[in-house]
C-alpha cells in the first residue's frame, strides 16, 4: 500500500508540471489503464504485478488531478469581460482582510444582472476606501460609507466590479500568485466600483461555512477589542482562528530570522496538542463514570474526543493545509483504535497524505505542504531508527534527562531534515533555529496558544491580558536571537538536492551506524556551489516582472547593478522586499556595486529601502535629492570585467531647473560589449528624447531598449525610436492596468522591433555576448494555469544557468 500511495501522489505531482493539460481522451486512456492495472496486478504475483500496480496508481493519480484541473480552469472569465463594468450579487464568503488602502475579500457569485456577463462561482475582490480607486483624498461621504459598510462574512452583497483573469507576476525564484489562485479557487481578481451601487441585500446568508466564518470573525473583533493597541494581538489572533494578517511586517522578519515562522500559524504541532490535552482530561473525567465505562471504553472515548477538538480547532483555523493534514493523521488513528489494528506510523502518514492530495491535489504547489510532511517524516524516520536503542541506560536515567535527549534528538533531526528544503525554497536558514525553537515551542504550545483557546470559550479579558504578556517576555528573547546572523545562500542546482535529502537521511541514521559523517559529503555540493555568472566580457541584464514599475539586474563577470527598484504596492509591501530581494538572495547578489535608482516616482524607486537594507552597495546614483546618494549626469563612464557603461542623461545643469519633472530627470544608462548593447531609459519624456537624440547621437543606437515610461503615449517619439533603432523593445508594465500601458500608437512605433512584455512574458533576460540573445521566464517555466497568450522565443532558454 505504501509504494501505492506514493505512485498515486507522483502521478498527480507529475500533472503540476505540464504546460498544458491532457485532452479528455488522454485522461479516459490514463483512468482505464490505471483501473485495469488496479485490478489486474494482485492476479500475479513478483516484481512485474508490483510495478503493474504501482504504475496503475501513477496513471489514476494523473487523471485524478487533470480531471480536477479541468473541471477547475472551466469556470473563467472570458477574455472580453476583463476591466469592464459588471454588476452582480453573491455573498461574502470568508473573512475580509484589511489592508491600507481598503479590504480584501471571498466572494461567493450567485447572479449577474450585466447582459452577457459570465463570471466565475468565486473571486477574490478588493474594495478601496470610498474616496478613489487610487485611496487618496478622503471626504466626507466617504468617511461616512467606509464606517457604514463593515463588510462581514455571510452577508449579501450587490457591486458593481471590474475582473481580471488570475495573472500574478513570474519570475525565477519567486511566488506563483496564480498557483496560490487555483489552489484555492479564485478564478477572477477585481476591485469593488461605484460606491452608489453597493448594497447590502441580507444580513446574513446560512450555510454552515458562512456560519463557521461569521464565528471567526466575532472572535476577531472580540480579541481586537481587548487588546485594542497590544503589540502581539495580531499573533494571538493568528494562534486562534488563523487570521496572519494583522501580523506586521517587523515581526514576519523576526520570526523569519529565528526560525519560528512555522509557530504562527496553526500547525500540526498545535492541532495534536490541542487534542492529546482534550483526550487526557477526557479520559480522567470518563473513568469517573461507571455507565459511561460500561458503555465504551475510556481510551476510545478520549481518542474521539481528542479527535474532535482536533476538528474544531482545525475549522476555526480555516482548514489550512499543515492542519488538514494532523487532522487526517488523527483520523487514521482513531479509526485504527476503534478497530483494533495498528496501522503503524509510516503507512499513517501516508494515509493522510492520499487524503490530502484526494481533497486537494495543488497542495503539492504550497512549500508549507513539503515542510509539513517533510518534518513529520523525519520525527518518523528517527524515532524508527532510534527504537531500542540502548533501552537499560533508557531505563536507568532519570526521566527529565531522558526527555530533554528525545527533545534534543527531535530538534536537531527537524532542523537538519528542513535545511534542503529551506535552501531550495527560501535560499536561507536561520543559524539560532534550534536555540529559538527549543525555547518557543513549549511556551507557544503548551502556554500561549492554549491560554488564547480558553479566552475563545471563556471571553474573560485577564486571560488574554496575561497571554500577551506571556508572549511579550518570548518576544523579547526572540528579539535579542534575530540580531544573529542568518545564512544565506543562492539558490542550489536541482541535482543537489536528492543528493542533500539523501546526507540528511545518512546523518540521521542510528547511532553506531559506520561513516554516518558520509551524509556531509553529500550535503557539501547543496552549500557550496558558486553561483553561476556571465564569463569575462559578457552581461546578464534581468529585466524583471515587478508589475506596474521596473527593475532591472545587470551581473557581469565580478559585478552587479541594480536600476531602478520596483513599485511601491501599499503598506509594508513593495517590489524590493517581495521579487527584487529575494532574485538577488537567489543567484548569488549579496552585494550591489552600483544601485541606479532613475528617479523618485514610487513605480521605481519604491523597493529602494528594502534593497538597501539587503547588503551593502559600494555606489549609490539617483537623480533624486537629498538622500546622501552620489546624483547621476550625463558623462559618468566606467568599465567591468569587459562590459562598458555610461550614464547619458541627465545634465549637470538639469539639477539646477527646479521646474524639472521627476520623469525628465531620469538617469539614462547604457551597458554594451563588442557584441551588442541595452539603453535603460527609465521615463523620459518626449521633449527629453529629442534633446537627448541631438547630444547623445550615435550612443542611443543599441540592440535592446528598454522601452521608457512603460509605453506610455507621453515617451518614445518617432525621433527616439529611429535614433535607437532597437532589435528587440521590452516593455514593463502590469497586466491590465489602469494606464492603459503600453498604448497601441506606441506598440506600433515599434512594429520593427521584437517585442517583449513582462506582463506577457514574465522576467526577460537579455544576454550580450557575442551576439544578443533573449529568453522570457513564462516560455522556460511554462504550467497550465498560467494565464495569457506567451511569446515563444526561438533561442535557447537560459534562465536555468541559474
Amino acid at each position: 500500500m505504501r509504494g501505492a500511495i506514493l505512485a498515486f501522489a507522483a502521478g498527480i505531482l507529475f500533472l503540476q508540471w505540464q504546460a498544458v493539460l491532457p485532452g479528455r481522451a488522454a485522461v479516459s486512456a490514463c483512468l482505464v489503464l490505471g483501473l485495469g492495472g488496479l485490478f489486474l496486478a494482485p492476479r500475479r504475483a513478483g516484481m512485474v504485478s508490483r510495478g503493474v500496480l504501482l504504475c496503475a496508481c501513477a496513471l489514476l493519480g494523473f487523471a485524478w488531478a487533470a480531471w480536477r484541473a479541468e473541471c477547475r480552469l472551466a469556470d473563467q472569465l472570458p477574455r472580453d469581460w476583463e476591466v469592464r463594468d459588471i454588476q452582480l450579487s453573491g455573498v461574502v464568503a470568508a473573512l475580509p482582510q484589511r489592508f491600507e488602502r481598503g479590504e480584501r475579500f471571498a466572494f461567493d457569485v450567485e447572479s449577474v444582472t450585466t447582459p452577457g456577463a459570465r463570471v466565475p462561482r468565486r473571486i477574490l475582490l478588493s474594495w478601496y476606501r470610498a474616496w478613489d480607486d487610487a485611496g487618496e483624498n478622503e471626504d466626507a461621504a466617504g468617511k461616512e460609507e467606509n464606517a457604514a459598510r463593515n463588510l462581514r462574512p455571510g452577508e449579501r452583497w450587490r457591486f458593481t466590479v471590474r475582473l481580471k483573469r488570475p495573472h500574478g507576476n513570474a519570475n525565477p525564484h519567486g511566488f506563483d500568485y496564480e498557483a496560490w489562485l487555483l489552489e484555492r479557487g479564485f478564478r477572477a481578481t477585481g476591485t469593488v466600483r461605484a460606491r452608489d451601487e453597493a448594497a447590502r441585500l441580507d444580513e446574513f446568508v446560512w450555510r454552515p461555512g458562512y456560519a463557521v466564518e461569521r464565528m471567526r470573525d466575532a472572535l476577531r473583533q472580540r480579541f481586537r477589542a481587548t487588546l485594542p493597541e497590544a503589540p502581539y494581538a495580531g499573533v494571538l489572533i493568528a494562534l486562534a482562528i488563523g487570521d496572519q494578517r494583522a501580523i506586521p511586517g517587523a515581526q514576519w522578519e523576526m520570526f523569519r530570522r529565528t526560525g519560528i515562522t512555522h509557530l504562527i500559524s496553526i500547525s500540526g504541532l498545535h492541532v495534536t496538542m490541542l487534542a492529546a490535552l482534550c483526550a487526557v482530561l477526557a479520559n480522567a473525567l470518563w473513568r469517573r463514570g461507571e455507565r459511561l465505562m460500561l458503555w465504551l471504553p475510556a481510551q476510545k472515548a478520549a481518542v474521539a474526543i481528542g479527535w474532535l477538538a482536533a476538528l474544531a480547532y482545525t475549522v476555526l483555523a480555516g482548514f489550512e493545509v499543515p492542519a488538514q493534514r494532523t487532522l487526517y493523521m488523527l483520523s487514521v488513528v482513531v479509526l485504527a483504535l476503534c478497530s483494533g489494528r495498528n496501522l503503524g506510523v509510516i503507512r499513517t502518514l501516508l494515509l493522510a497524505l492520499l487524503a490530502v492530495l484526494i481533497f486537494d491535489p495543488w497542495a503539492v504547489l504550497a512549500v508549507g505542504f513539503w515542510l509539513s510532511f517533510g518534518a513529520v517524516a523525519v520525527l518518523f524516520f528517527v524515532g524508527a531508527a532510534r527504537v531500542g536503542e540502548n533501552p537499560r541506560e533508557t531505563e536507568g536515567a532519570r526521566r527529565w534527562q531522558a526527555g530533554l535527549r528525545q527533545w534534543g534528538a527531535a530538534q536537531w533531526a527537524v532542523t537538519l531534515g528542513g535545511l534542503p528544503l529551506l535552501l531550495l525554497f527560501f535560499q536561507q536558514f536561520s543559524l539560532v533555529s534550534p536555540l529559538a525553537n527549543a525555547v518557543a515551542i513549549p511556551v507557544v504550545s503548551f502556554a500561549v496558544t492554549p491560554l488564547a483557546l480558553i479566552y475563545v470559550l471563556i471571553p474573560w479579558p485577564p486571560v488574554l491580558h496575561f497571554d500577551h504578556w506571556l508572549l511579550a517576555r518570548l518576544m523579547d528573547l526572540l528579539g535579542w536571537l534575530a540580531d544573529w546572523p542568518v545564512w544565506q545562500q543562492p539558490a542550489p542546482p536541482s541535482w543537489s538536492v536528492p543528493l542533500a535529502l539523501a546526507g540528511v537521511i545518512w546523518l540521521l541514521l542510528p547511532r553506531g551506524f559506520p561513516a554516518r559523517w558520509l551524509g556531509l559529503c553529500l550535503l557539501a555540493p547543496m552549500l557550496a556551489m558558486p553561483p553561476a555568472r556571465p564569463p569575462p566580457g559578457e552581461a546578464w541584464v534581468d529585466v524583471l516582472d515587478v508589475g506596474q514599475g521596473l527593475a532591472v539586474l545587470v551581473r557581469t563577470a565580478e559585478h552587479a547593478l541594480l536600476y531602478d527598484t520596483g513599485p511601491r504596492y501599499g503598506g509594508e509591501s513593495n517590489a524590493g522586499q517581495r521579487i527584487v530581494v529575494p532574485f538577488l538572495r537567489a543567484v548569488g547578489v549579496a552585494r550591489l556595486d552600483a544601485l541606479v535608482v532613475s528617479h523618485r516616482d514610487k513605480d521605481h524607486a519604491g523597493g529602494m529601502e528594502a534593497v538597501r537594507a539587503h547588503g551593502a552597495v559600494a555606489r549609490f546614483l539617483t537623480s533624486i535629492a537629498g538622500i546622501g546618494a552620489e546624483p547621476c549626469v550625463a558623462g559618468q563612464s566606467w568599465e567591468w570585467d569587459g562590459v562598458r557603461f555610461a550614464i547619458l542623461h541627465p545634465l549637470e545643469s538639469d539639477y539646477v531647473d527646479r521646474a524639472k519633472q521627476p520623469n525628465s530627470m531620469s538617469c539614462v544608462l547604457r551597458v554594451w560589449n563588442d557584441g551588442g548593447g541595452v539603453l535603460l531609459a527609465g521615463d523620459v519624456e518626449a521633449r527629453d528624447e529629442r534633446v537627448l537624440t541631438a547630444r547623445a547621437g550615435g550612443q542611443l543606437r543599441n540592440d535592446v531598449l528598454v522601452v521608457p515610461h512603460h509605453g506610455g503615449r507621453g515617451s518614445s517619439s518617432p525621433v527616439f525610436v529611429a535614433a535607437v533603432a532597437p532589435r528587440n523593445a521590452v516593455f514593463s508594465a502590469g497586466y491590465r492596468n489602469g494606464f492603459g500601458h503600453p498604448r497601441a500608437e506606441v506598440l506600433e512605433r515599434y512594429a520593427a522591433s521584437r517585442q517583449w512584455r513582462t506582463d506577457r512574458d514574465g522576467a526577460v533576460r537579455v544576454i550580450l555576448g557575442a551576439e544578443t540573445r533573449i529568453s522570457v521566464w513564462r516560455a522556460e517555466r511554462p504550467r497550465y494555469w498560467h494565464d495569457g497568450e506567451v511569446f515563444q522565443p526561438e533561442v535557447r532558454h537560459y534562465f536555468t544557468s541559474d
